[in-house]
């Protein structure tokens, strides 16, 4: 998960709202499908998976590492498109072994999940695009949300089972729902954002699509066994 610091001023027109939209989208895009070739070729490397699965905090520092930096050199065209690749596709890596584990447990899981996520991130976009309601308050409530439920998380692997995991996985899914739909609506409504800031924009709808295709994984699956 990552944070992006406020943009130091609004977009102005519609033209300019307009270019956000579409680097953004485009970026977000492009970067799913880097994080696709980075868990495609993790899964050609038998021990990269095993070092990730044995590293798991390594593999953290490693993802945040061109992240941070990505957010840092938000508006340095080319650098921060070269980031945010690197970023996705580390990516990819860190979460191949979970991917894997779970397809072996689950067959077809991952493609169903995934076009879970695609359906939704259809229809809570065009929620957000069409709706006229004011999601401001939703982000400070999301966000603890966000840290509850990685407390839960956290918890559950040394006291719960798989009822307690299918909970959080279904919470997890609302949660970043109503982030994606929170971060659509800061990026064509609120004027949260300049055209220039489509590298802070990208992150937060990436993330929010991640984590929501991550915890639908572990939803199906669990169900299914």
């Amino acid at each position: 998960m990552g944070f992006s610091y406020a943009p130091t001023a609004a977009v102005q027109t519609g033209a300019e709202r307009a270019t956000l939209v579409k680097r953004t989208y485009g970026l977000v895009f492009l970067s799913i499908l880097v994080t696709m070739a980075g868990a495609a070729f993790a899964f050609t490397q038998q021990g990269l998976m095993e070092s990730v699965a044995r590293h798991p905090f390594i593999g953290i520092l490693c993802v945040f590492a061109p992240l941070i930096m990505a957010q840092r050199s938000a508006r340095e065209f080319p650098k921060n498109i070269v980031l945010t690749f690197i970023f996705a596709f580390v990516e990819g890596v860190y979460i191949a072994p979970f991917l894997y584990i779970a397809e072996r447990s689950a067959p077809g899981v991952i493609t169903q999940a995934g076009a879970l996520t695609f359906a939704a991130f259809g229809v809570l976009t065009l929620y957000a695009l069409v709706s006229r309601r004011d999601f401001s308050a939703w982000g400070s409530f999301l966000i603890v949300g966000v840290f509850v439920l990685i407390a839960a998380s956290i918890l559950n692997m040394f006291i719960g089972g798989a009822a307690g995991s299918m909970w959080i996985s279904a919470i997890g899914v609302m949660i970043f729902a109503g982030l994606l739909v929170f971060d659509t609506w800061r990026i064509v409504r609120s004027g949260a954002y300049t055209q220039d800031d489509y590298v802070l924009a990208t992150v937060a709808i990436y993330l929010d699509l991640l984590n929501m295709f991550m915890f639908l994984v572990n939803l199906l699956g669990n169900r299914r066994r």
